[in-house]
């Protein structure tokens, strides 16, 4: 089951990944009244008790690894949902091909765009796929209007592989050979796998 990141904290330089609790939902649900955000991640709005319970199976189902990107500058140190800054979802949806990852990255508050925390997170959740998961190829869908993020994904070394313009969105893609998952390896050596529940203990609990 997908419960592998449930204690796992991704700490790099700019950004910090942690599983996606209860705590963060009133967050997360707040962001996503925004219009722009509902266009930009094709999502439709939804109350507050179903995002709780869109929580829940995003937590329980086998096919889906999430993590929500935390500000390293503010966390540990103020409250997660304080910190918050966007979410990173992997889906292993391919049923004939279980090496396969289709990534989504989101940077929900409009202040941390444009900083290189889109970037850093989706680089950690790929070296995560690669290490932990198996994952060999990635695929990322875009709206075509969302240039931002298409020109962040052919930084990592994605290729344009298709257009929908029914959707209106491109498919991008990565296979990840020997020399990609060396680059990537290289990229995110410097992130600190931690336990949630250890960072989550109240200051002072630890010096004991």
């Amino acid at each position: 089951a997908m419960k592998i990141n449930q204690d796992t904290v991704l700490r790099g330089e700019k950004v910090t990944l942690v599983p996606y609790t209860a705590a963060h939902v009133p967050r997360y649900h707040e962001w996503m009244q925004s219009e722009e955000l509902q266009r930009l991640t094709a999502s439709e709005p939804l109350s507050l008790e179903q995002e709780y319970e869109m929580q829940c199976s995003w937590r329980d189902d086998a096919d889906k690894c999430t993590f929500i990107v935390l500000d390293s500058g503010r966390w540990p140190g103020q409250a997660e949902e304080n910190s918050m800054v966007g979410d990173v979802n992997l889906f292993l949806t391919n049923a004939e091909d279980p090496t396969m990852g289709e990534i989504e990255i989101m940077i929900a508050e409009p202040s941390c765009r444009g900083r290189g925390f889109g970037k850093e997170a989706t680089l950690l959740m790929m070296a995560y796929g690669v290490r932990k998961l198996g994952i060999t190829k990635f695929e990322a869908k875009i709206g075509q209007e969302n240039e931002a993020s298409i020109c962040m994904f052919k930084k990592l070394h994605f290729k344009e592989v298709a257009v929908n313009s029914v959707f209106q969105e491109v498919t991008l893609r990565l296979d990840v050979s020997d020399q990609e998952r060396r680059w990537l390896l290289e990229q995110t050596d410097h992130v600190e796998e931690k336990s949630y529940a250890e960072l989550k203990q109240p200051a002072g609990v630890l010096d004991i």
